[in-house]
């Protein structure tokens, strides 16, 4: 059996680990953390995790996690990871980081952050970024960086049009429209997610500015621009992608399996190009329709669907992903699977909620 160590299992992702975890046929919760509910059941906290679980929260020492698991996961806020990395890594302990420390490179992380990054070991900072269905080079990593909730339904919903040809293809530009549920927001409650100024209502927010676009120009390596939205709904993000095609005549590469340079794709060539480069992930669903959130809920899948717009260079592409789940805790599961040798699916193949 693996044992794992959630670090920082009281917040949304951490209790979500937890559910998660219980249900994996070859996973043993070793230990799990929270200075502020320390010496209480786990299942008192979180009274939907009763009777699975009979642990307490702890609050140990990094040294002991690293010596009592074999995998460990921190569900820290943004700036604390780098406080464990290190201890974790040179207890040889194998770490998957939910918070954005490990990955972005290291000045791009405090230009955006604000903040200094304290890990200056280069051993210790290599890590993998964690979207599996482009990055296989996790099974062989130590230290994943999960992808952050927006980038992770965003870069899945335009990667095979954008990496159908070394260099971006003929895609010019993205722009990212996306609908998150407050449950993305943590469990600390705000104004922002306050019920009143929620309820009934759509909230933008860092329109041109938010942190995770840097992870969407990383790994599509194209112009992208990018708002979120809170609406009134728990889980789910629901992503719009207005992809930029060269016009016709445009000198520039083709996309991989569409027509000739120039022409515009019909919508059969756009699908076989999708089908192509998502040929055995099992957790991308391609949609004859339009993906909804309540076909996701609750599981690691991400649906996509896609419309060409007549007489345009435009293409619209709808991904719709369970935040907490493929967006954070689900994703990082199928992380540790294709780590320790597993499928991918284990202990994360089931159907959604609904309604």
């Amino acid at each position: 059996m693996i044992k794992a160590g959630i670090i920082g299992g009281a917040g949304y992702t951490g209790i979500e680990l937890v559910r998660l975890l219980l249900m994996h046929p070859e996973v043993e919760i070793s230990v799990v953390t929270s200075r502020r509910y320390k010496g209480k059941l786990i299942s008192d906290v979180n009274p939907h995790l009763e009777p699975f679980i009979e642990l307490e929260y702890e609050d140990v020492d990094t040294k002991e996690i690293a010596d009592r698991t074999d995998i460990v996961f921190l569900a820290v806020p943004h700036g604390s990871a780098m406080d464990y990395v290190p201890q974790l890594r040179a207890r040889g302990a194998r770490v998957i980081d939910l918070s954005a420390d490990y990955r972005l490179k290291k000045d791009e992380y405090e230009r955006i952050y604000k903040r200094q990054h304290k890990d200056n070991d280069k051993e210790t900072r290599k890590s993998v970024y964690g979207l599996t269905e482009l990055h296989p080079e996790v099974a062989d990593a130590d230290l994943i960086a999960n992808p952050g909730c927006y980038p992770t339904g965003a870069i899945l919903a335009v990667a095979p049009l954008v990496k159908g040809n070394e260099g971006g293809g003929r895609v010019k530009q993205v722009i990212f429209d996306s609908k998150s549920g407050i449950s993305g927001a943590g469990a600390e409650p705000s104004a922002k997610s306050h019920f009143p100024n929620l309820a009934e209502n759509i909230v933008p927010y860092e329109v041109t500015a938010h942190r995770h676009v840097a992870e969407m120009r990383m790994e599509l390596s194209v112009k992208v621009s990018f708002t979120p939205h809170v609406i009134p709904s728990i889980r789910g993000i629901l992503t719009t992608a207005h992809v930029f095609i060269e016009e016709s005549g445009a000198q520039t590469k083709p996309l991989q399996g569409l027509r000739g340079r120039g022409a515009e794709p019909h919508s059969d060539e756009i699908e076989e190009t999708y089908k192509r480069f998502y040929e055995g992930k099992r957790f991308i669903r391609l949609r004859k329709g339009l993906p909804s959130l309540s076909s996701v809920r609750g599981t690691n899948f991400c649906d996509i669907g896609f419309k060409r717009e007549e007489k345009s260079d435009r293409i619209v592409v709808i991904s719709a992903i369970d935040n907490l789940v493929k967006g954070g805790s689900g994703q990082a599961i199928q992380n540790m699977n294709l780590m320790f040798g597993m499928d991918e699916r284990e202990g994360l193949w089931f159907p959604g909620l609904v309604p």
